[in-house]
This record gives C-alpha cells, structure tokens and sequence, in this order.
C-alpha cells in the first residue's frame, strides 16, 4: 500500500469486520472501551502512515479464530451470504474505478475463516466490478521454510515458530509477482505497531533482528487470477495505462 501510494496510485483500504473477537491482555484497553472501537483506531493510524486515502468497513462481525463458536454466529463475516459481500465490496471498486484488486489467497494465507471469505468475497467482488486485475496475496511457502532453516543465521534460533505442521501461503511456483518493498519496510514496521491489540511490541514480528525483518517483510507476494502461464511481474500495476 505504502509502494502504490508513493507511485502515485490512490489507495483504498476495505476492511471485512472490526475484530469484535481479538485477545488482549487484561487492562490494555481503557474504561468501558470495546476491542472493536480500539481496532478502528489502529487500522486508521496504520492507514494514515501507510498513505491510504479511503478506509472502509464492510459491516460483518469477527468470525473468530478456525472452530470457535463464533463462526457460527449468522452475523458473522464467515456466514455472510457471498453475492451480497461482494457487491458491497463491487460498489466500492465501481464508485473508485479501482483497476487492481488484492484479496487473500484460497486458504486466506494461513487458514483464519475470514481471511478465507475475504479471498472468495474478493474475487467475486471483482469479476461483479470488472475489475481489470485481481490478485490473491499470499506468502511464499518455499520462502518461509528456506528462513526457518536459517532461523540461527538470523539470531532467532529460539524465537522462531515451530514449521511443522503450519501451512503458510502457497508453494513459490504458483506465485505471479513478487514486489521489492525493501525501500517500506520502515512504514511497514510502523503501520504493524500500530496495530497494538494484535502486535505488540514484544511480539515475535516486532522483535526480529532487521536483517530477518527484511527477509520477512521486505517482499509481497501475489498471485493474479487468469495470468497467462509463465507470468512474472513485479508491480501490481504492469500492463496497465
């Protein structure tokens, strides 16, 4: 977002829910404040240093984490009827004439229910829209093992997550476009600060030594649907005029 904005490209921010179901720790949020209005504030001030011009809700409810209740509830983002999400989200890509659309990846890039609707609200919302490109962020599965095995290289032997069993985005050799965001990753680290109900300071992702963060953070990748094979980009907006 911060590399489309400085190139030039409005950008727009569409947020499914409000993460009504997120964990904190006792007393972080302040008297009689709600998770969901503390939430709002962080995606705004991430917005805001990330260079986005719109912020939108799309007015569904946090389904919570994969097998809780709250995937149940009817006003959740993951019982959400598709055609009707994505023509909220179609209205917005028409009001903006957006030409590029990024949604998750199939599995929602590690299996969180609403990361999964927002991949099939967001290519529905396209294809309703027209929207010229559509692409599903994931993340680099190859990519993330290769880091794991260097997890010493990095001064993060003991810090690091344990790979078995986490399936994390895609295999390399289905992903289209590879974006350079090296010259962000300061206003990335930032905008990932302001997000304090989900990563704290001490978290894992704000403590890594910068040459990790970098190898992390320092490149997006997408897929984008009905590329021709053997398409290789790197910037969402190739092809376009």
């Amino acid at each position: 977002m911060a590399k489309a904005a400085a190139d030039g490209h409005r950008v727009v921010l569409v947020v499914a829910t409000k993460g009504e179901h997120g964990e904190v720790p006792d007393g972080f949020l302040g008297k009689e404040e709600l998770l969901w209005q503390r939430r709002v504030e962080e995606t705004h001030a991430a917005a805001e240093l990330l260079g986005v011009q719109r912020v939108e809700f799309l007015g569904y409810v946090d389904s919570g984490m994969d097998g809780t209740p709250e995937n149940e509830a009817p006003e959740s983002f993951w019982q959400a009827d598709l055609d009707d999400a994505a023509r909220r989200l179609a209205a917005i890509l028409t009001e903006e004439g957006a030409h590029v659309l990024t949604a998750y990846d199939e599995r929602g890039v590690y299996g969180h229910p609403d990361h999964v609707q927002v991949h099939r609200v967001g290519v529905r919302a396209g294809e309703l829209a027209r929207t010229p490109k559509v692409y599903e962020n994931t993340y680099d599965n190859d990519h993330f093992r290769e880091m794991m095995r260097r997890a010493a290289d990095f001064g993060m032997e003991e810090a690091a997550p344990d790979q078995e069993g986490i399936e994390l985005g895609v295999p390399g050799d289905r992903i289209t476009t590879h974006v350079d965001v090296r010259s962000f990753l300061d206003v990335k680290r930032k905008a990932m600060a302001a997000h304090a109900s989900q990563i704290g300071e001490t978290s894992f992702f704000l403590t890594m030594p910068p040459e990790a963060f970098e190898a992390a953070w320092g490149t997006e990748w997408y897929m984008l649907r009905g590329a021709p094979s053997g398409t290789r980009e790197t910037d969402l907006f190739e092809g376009l005029a």
